[in-house]
């Protein structure tokens, strides 16, 4: 079994254009795609890339996000918390319990892991 896997490149996979479940948008018409480029022989974790364009969601999560972002910037709030700016070459994860907004400010592309189970 292969322990260390170089993800390829987007080029080298078929984007997800549709817009990830639990997320509505709530300002603009932002355009998402994602490539999965590698998901553990566990089925538990998944790794990518992550692209929107400027406007504004609600997301709600069920499962823990860790986070690099490459470029952009981006204003997440929790419902009813605080704000948290982001910008290129912040990394940050999200709580499996978070819901709130996302308001791309800047074209975004992220690396993501994303714990499954």
């Amino acid at each position: 079994m292969q322990t260390v896997i170089k993800l390829p490149p987007t080029s080298a996979a078929t984007p997800i254009t549709d817009d990830l479940d639990g997320w509505v948008v709530t300002a603009g018409t932002p355009k998402m795609k994602t490539w999965v480029l590698h998901t553990s022989a566990a089925g538990d974790m998944m790794s990518g890339i992550w692209e929107c364009t400027k406007g504004a969601y609600h997301a709600t999560y069920t499962a823990y996000e860790y986070v690099v972002l490459i470029a952009g910037r981006i204003t997440i709030t929790p419902d009813g918390g605080t704000p948290v700016t982001v910008q290129a070459g912040d990394s940050f994860v999200v709580e499996p319990t978070f819901k709130g907004t996302w308001v791309i400010e800047e074209d975004v592309r992220k690396h993501f892991d994303f714990r499954l189970k």
